[in-house]
């Protein structure tokens, strides 16, 4: 099996396909800023659970995210648990750096 993965800008999500088929076999909503991509919502098709779509999905948006300097806000809690699951990947996410306090 076969798994790519793209951006779909137009759409705001990164689709998987299996063995080049036409049918989207999963996708990962996003919000892109200049700065930041934030994966909003994550989804396999049934017939294709368990086949690794999803750690695709994550793995391919977020090294793109990685390559163009984005920050990462993984309000999906699948992106959330992937990436707690992914020491590698724990330098993206997205932390508040604001100094404003009372």
């Amino acid at each position: 099996m076969t798994v790519k993965v793209v951006d779909a800008p137009e759409a705001r999500r990164y689709e998987a396909r299996v063995d080049e088929r036409p049918e989207v076999a999963g996708f990962a909503e996003y919000i892109r800023t200049a700065e930041l991509i934030a994966f909003v919502h994550t989804e396999v098709a049934p017939a294709h659970e368990g086949r690794g779509i999803g750690s695709a999905l994550a793995r391919a948006s977020l090294d793109e995210a990685r390559a163009a300097g984005l920050r990462v806000l993984a309000t999906c809690p699948f992106y959330a648990d992937w990436i707690d699951r992914h020491p590698e990947y724990a330098d993206l996410p997205y932390q508040n750096r604001s100094k404003v306090s009372d």
